[in-house]
């Protein structure tokens, strides 16, 4: 893939961590700046580490699959882009501890780089070979929506975040388009 659309794929698979960024900012308004680096730290690590787990698993069965790995890519990425759009909305309670805590961290950083896990699976179906150049870019794309994200959150409101984390949804199926239309063309 090229480096344009690694990197519009970057800001969609940032949406999930932004909004829970968002989230974040909104339950502690006064997060320290060394905390909000090591919530964004933990989802830019593992939103880079996904796809190259993805990418491997991939990478094994791709050769089974190669006259139909660009549907089975725009399906990933359709169902990831509409989970998104229609999910819409972490539910993230506001107690205090919740992001202080180094098991709620991790936690929220794995669950919202399961997308990028399949993302990984999906440029293996694609035949992508720069999965670590694509994973650095996500990594540090994310690392920047989550610090923006828990900026906004400490100075807008709550609405914000879901409108976000539509577009991402959006994004993502842009993307799977983009594979189908040139694997057809």
């Amino acid at each position: 893939m090229d480096l344009l659309t690694v990197f519009v794929l970057a800001i969609g698979l940032s949406m999930d961590s932004f909004a829970v960024s968002v989230g974040c900012g909104l339950a502690e308004q006064k997060i320290s700046f060394n905390h909000a680096v090591k919530i964004s730290l933990s989802f830019g690590f593992f939103q880079g580490l996904f796809p190259v787990f993805g990418w491997f698993m991939g990478s094994e069965i791709r050769d089974y699959f190669q006259n139909f790995d660009h549907w089975i890519a725009f399906f990933l990425l359709l169902f990831l882009g509409s989970k998104m759009i229609f999910q819409r909305h972490h539910k993230l309670g506001t107690e205090k501890l919740m992001i202080y805590s180094w098991k709620h961290i991790l936690t929220l950083a794995i669950a919202t780089s399961i997308d990028a896990l399949v993302v990984g699976f999906s440029f293996a179906m694609a035949s992508s070979t720069n999965i670590f150049g694509g994973a650095l870019i996500i990594g540090a794309v994310t690392f920047f929506f989550a610090m923006l994200g828990i900026r906004i959150g400490k100075d807008a409101g709550e609405s914000f975040g879901p409108k976000i984390e539509a577009l991402g949804g959006v994004i993502l199926i842009g993307i799977g388009l983009r594979i189908l239309i040139q694997h057809l063309s």
